[in-house]
């Protein structure tokens, strides 16, 4: 797997000789391991305990039944994902069964500004403190990817 997470993103040359970054195929299957292994190492720091016990009874009985995805709704109030592409925001709201309004500062600045690579998290943190979406007691969670193939979260408590 590491040849395939060094290699799916990269600055490449193209035909007429100009830089720029090049995506391979892999990308998406490469991105979800990460954060496979992102939340399931943040879960157990942040998920409410009953969240985190269906869970782990999921994977004891995971050849029965279909995987568990925790419902990370519970912990956060917000959430700012990396703002890279339409596809990648789409396929981590469905993995994650993220509410269109969780989504909603993600989608906005790619949108308005397209993909600032990691600084997008930060834009989104702006959208929502703008438009005093985060109150006292909330929950932030930014989530941004890295070529080489890296998944990083940063958790923000309000309080």
């Amino acid at each position: 797997m590491d040849s395939r997470c060094f290699n799916c993103i990269g600055m490449k040359e193209d035909a007429e000789g100009k830089k720029g970054l090049s995506v391979n195929k892999e990308m998406f299957e490469v991105s979800g391991h990460a954060l496979k292994d992102n939340i399931t190492t943040l879960g157990p720091l942040v998920l409410p305990f009953m969240e985190q016990l269906h869970f782990f009874t999921s994977l004891l009985f995971k050849k029965e039944t279909k995987p568990y995805i925790p419902d990370y709704k519970l912990a956060f109030e917000h959430v700012c994902i990396l703002a890279s592409s339409k596809k990648v925001l789409d396929e981590i709201q469905k993995n994650l069964e993220l509410t269109e309004e969780y989504m909603e500062a993600s989608r906005m600045t790619l949108e308005r500004f397209g993909n600032t690579s990691s600084s997008s998290v930060w834009y989104e943190l702006a959208y929502l403190e703008t438009k005093r979406r985060i109150k006292k007691g909330n929950r932030v969670w930014q989530i941004a990817f890295g070529s080489g193939f890296k998944c990083n979260s940063v958790v923000w408590c309000n309080y």
